[in-house]
């Protein structure tokens, strides 16, 4: 009887983009940042602290997260700005914004300034797109902060959103690549989609899938926190790594 070869959810480039940022991450912040990072997942054992949409919720998040991505906390300024993302002109003096639809900022002057990462305030409203969004712009105080990216590099910010992977918080990350949202405002209901970071659903599921076969995970627990189609995408790339283990996969 013949079987059915898995196939790869994303392009042979992107693989092989996937492959090479995984090394060139493992050079630049040591390959065990990987392997023993631990997953971080939307639940009270790693979010104990109950979350209220304020601005004192926000800093127990943040700390968390920094606590999680091992990032030192004392060295960043934690901001919120209003949704008119023009006023954060007026409170930032180094204004620089890559981040799609503007869900947070990363912020660093001179050698001497201190780094300030900075999230929209409808994201309060949101605690798990609120952790993804602290997560991309703590990858960018990692590798910006430190100067191991140059910021203008083409991947910068799809490489950011990757280090979120490798460091753990992809589940996160991942599950807020895309989301529907209903609307309904009395006269007319809809729904619409949410894109939140830079990489799609479906490389998400091929980095993630790659990382459990880094660190030779079988079955990890944490793959039922995945969306439907994160999930979806992480099987099929989790498949067709197995099936391609003797391949030369760069």
């Amino acid at each position: 009887m013949l079987g059915f070869r898995p196939k790869l959810p994303v392009t042979d480039d992107d693989r092989q983009w996937v492959n090479n940022a995984y090394d060139r991450l493992g050079r630049l912040l040591g390959r065990n940042r990987m392997l023993e990072a631990q997953v971080v997942l939307p639940t009270a054992e790693h979010f104990p602290d109950p979350y209220d949409g304020t601005e004192e919720g926000l800093h127990l998040l943040f700390q968390r997260v920094c606590r999680y991505m091992r990032v030192d906390q004392s060295q960043i300024d934690l901001e919120v700005f209003p949704d008119e993302t023009t006023e954060m002109r007026d409170l930032l003096p180094f204004w620089s914004s890559r981040s799609r639809g503007c869900a947070g900022l990363y912020v660093h002057g001179t050698e001497d300034a201190r780094m300030v990462i900075a999230v929209k305030d409808s994201q309060l409203k949101d605690p798990l797109a609120l952790v993804a969004t602290l997560a991309h712009e703590l990858g960018h105080a990692i590798l910006l902060g430190k100067k191991l990216v140059n910021r203008d590099e083409a991947d910068m910010e799809p490489l950011t959103d990757l280090v979120t992977v490798f460091l753990g918080m992809g589940v996160f990350t991942a599950n807020t690549a895309a989301r529907f949202q209903q609307h309904d405002d009395g006269r007319k209901q809809g729904w619409s989609m949410q894109r939140l970071g830079y990489l799609p659903e479906e490389v998400y599921g091929y980095a993630l899938a790659k990382f459990a076969s880094e660190r030779r995970e079988d079955r990890p627990a944490w793959v039922k926190h995945l969306g439907t189609n994160v999930r979806a995408y992480y099987k099929r790339s989790r498949a067709w790594l197995l099936s391609n283990s003797d391949a030369k996969l760069t």
